[in-house]
């Protein structure tokens, strides 16, 4: 989405804002420096968090448990339909949430898949990171490696993608996280960083070094603005995007961190951690999510409405009715 992502499921809470998971720019790559204070002014009349999330929350804003079967939950990615598939990365599977509210494999075997998007023609991208490449998975479940390396040497390991639908380029976080089913135990490029990959190309750019590990990543639905939450900075930051693909003006949005994040068709950001943190267009703390779950990985929104927030929160999942819709 996560993210999206945060994967060290395996290790201590302490660090699971790091490595569950979950990582400032330089010219060439993000434009000028960005601003030391987060963008925004506005907020609801109704100060208390209840009334806040009345807004933007239907019915109840206590979450509810779908099921709490799985190791540790990620990446949640919404198809055409509006069904929902999200991984189970210890177990390495990639499931399936319909929306008749039925749960099934999709897919065993996924090269450790963590976050997930959709592409144009129905395929599901995924971040792979057994091998640490891109992955296009056809929905009868037929896997194309989109990306293996950078200049023959392996990524770190991305995290979280988003596609943008105008240029069709995809976006992608590669922080390093070490994993128990790798044979090595040090990165083969240096630095944690923002990438590019544009339509037709197998070579990805680099479009911000100055992160410190970035992870949860998503986009407008005009294509003009990409926001990455740099979650070992505890930042999230909002960008440009030019016609080429690079970023440009890049603003702290928010001095919050997280390991996925997402968007409503009211322009506010969902960032996850300790529950899901709301954030107004303008980068103002609209409201807290109280999640039942020692850490929230990653969100989007789903059903054939876009009415439902799906929640991943270490090993369940979660949905709660919406007023707002995800963003087409």
């Amino acid at each position: 989405m996560n993210s999206s992502a945060m994967t060290s499921f395996w290790l201590p809470f302490v660090v699971l804002g790091a490595c569950l998971f979950p990582l400032a720019e330089s010219p060439t790559h993000a434009g000028s420096h960005p601003s030391s204070k987060p963008v925004g002014h506005t907020l609801p009349t109704d100060t208390s968090n209840a009334g806040r999330l009345g807004t933007i929350v239907a019915g109840s804003t206590q979450p509810t448990l779908v099921s709490s079967q799985f190791k540790f939950t990620e990446g949640p990615a919404v198809d055409k339909q509006g069904n929902i598939f999200f991984t189970d990365q210890p177990n390495d599977k990639i499931w399936k949430y319909g929306t008749d509210g039925k749960l099934s494999v999709f897919l065993d075997k996924t090269g450790r898949s963590n976050g997930l998007y959709f592409d144009a023609q129905g395929n599901l991208l995924a971040c792979a990171d057994a091998d640490n490449e891109l992955w296009s998975i056809s929905p009868t479940g037929k896997v194309t490696v989109l990306l293996r390396d950078v200049q023959q040497h392996k990524l770190n390991g991305p995290n979280d993608l988003w596609i943008n639908p105008k240029t069709s380029g995809i976006y992608f976080t590669d922080p390093y996280y070490q994993r128990s089913y790798w044979s090595r135990q040090s990165p083969d490029i240096a630095g944690q960083k923002v990438y590019y990959l544009a339509k037709g190309k197998t070579e990805p750019v680099v479009v911000d070094e100055q992160v410190k590990q970035p992870n949860g990543i998503v986009g407008s639905p005009d294509g003009k603005y990409l926001y990455v939450a740099d979650i070992g900075a505890n930042k999230t930051y909002k960008y440009q995007i030019n016609a080429d693909g690079s970023l440009a003006n890049r603003q702290l949005f928010v001095a919050q961190g997280s390991d996925g994040i997402t968007l409503d068709n009211k322009g506010n950001l969902y960032l996850t951690g300790k529950g899901v943190m709301v954030y107004t267009p303008q980068g103002q703390k609209l409201a807290h999510i109280d999640v039942p779950a020692a850490w929230t990985a990653n969100l989007c929104f789903g059903g054939k409405d876009r009415k439902t927030l799906f929640i991943t929160a270490s090993e369940s999942i979660f949905t709660l009715p919406m007023k707002v819709k995800g963003v087409e």
